[in-house]
């Protein structure tokens, strides 16, 4: 009596075809995929945050390790270079630059953003005829080169009285940053719904309430990512705080170009200031993470 084959068999070909499956399924799997972007992102991050670790590992060595070719990386460890940064031994007083650093980057910010957030009101929520042409204009004024206004603004500040005067960089630093937070805030406030405003309108709250109850609460992470770029770009300005800036409004980065002497480069010295300087941009970073990765994005997106 001939046996038959069971109805469960399966079929010619399933044996090939189920390991193939399961190949094409491991190499769509998403958790892979993840972990392997994520190590080339972190591989990625330690290559370009290489040089800013060597640069705080040199500020506190000597400078006799600093200077040592090959670099000495197991030097004894030392702060010599941050003391003299702060003026022991060497009676250099770091404190005015940085405050006048701060003062620049802080007036000049708070100027941007109260220009920049009615621009941008204006072009996104009721915008213009032909406001593409607007916004390229704004950006039109960045494409210029900073070294061919340099001597225009040298004679205008002298001619004023203007020149080593913080007040006119603040007046410089506006200028610079206004035009890319224009931009930038228009696209922000591009996402506010129109039905908030329509509301708070039809409830009888004016221009300046409606900026400062619906629309600055709903893009305060694109006002943030704003604020801190422009100031990043003020903090970190040279040119024209180096021309228009003496002794009394010298910023920080001219006070760090002061380490290149025609006696040779301190760079313990050089990396302890850069150290220091920096401080205050990460600071602001770290605090603002949140909310700068999220206006960026939204931004991008955008």
């Amino acid at each position: 009596m001939s046996s038959t084959a069971p109805s469960s068999a399966a079929p010619a070909g399933t044996a090939h075809t189920v390991p193939a499956r399961r190949r094409r399924k491991s190499r769509l799997d998403p958790t892979r995929n993840n972990t392997a972007a994520g190590i080339v992102a972190w591989v990625l991050a330690l290559f370009l945050a290489l040089p800013v670790l060597w640069m705080i590992l040199t500020a506190f060595h000597s400078e006799q390790d600093a200077a040592t070719n090959p670099p000495s990386v197991l030097a004894p460890l030392t702060l010599d270079s941050f003391s003299q940064f702060f003026g022991s031994g060497s009676g250099v007083n770091p404190w005015p630059p940085l405050i006048n650093s701060a003062m620049a980057s802080v007036f000049s910010t708070v100027l941007v953003l109260l220009l920049a957030i009615p621009a941008a009101y204006a072009l996104a929520i009721k915008p213009v005829k032909k406001w593409t042409d607007v916004l390229f204009f704004f950006l039109s004024t960045k494409m210029m080169p900073v070294v061919a206004a340099v001597l225009p603004l040298y004679i205008f500040a002298k001619s004023t009285g203007m020149l080593d005067n913080v007040w006119f960089l603040i007046f410089m630093y506006t200028s610079m940053n206004l035009p890319i937070a224009v931009w930038m805030m228009r696209s922000f406030l591009a996402e506010v719904p129109v039905e908030m405003l329509e509301a708070a309108q039809l409830d009888g709250a004016n221009l300046v309430m409606v900026l400062r109850k619906v629309v600055a609460p709903v893009a305060m992470p694109g006002i943030a990512a704003t604020s801190l770029i422009c100031f990043i770009f003020s903090w970190n300005e040279l040119l024209l705080a180096r021309v228009l800036t003496g002794v009394r409004a010298g910023t920080s980065p001219v006070f760090l170009t002061g380490f290149v002497t025609s006696q040779g480069l301190f760079l313990s010295q050089v990396c302890a200031a850069a150290v220091v300087i920096s401080l205050p941009v990460l600071i602001a970073g770290f605090a603002a993470q949140d909310k700068l990765v999220q206006g960026l994005s939204l931004g991008a997106v955008k």
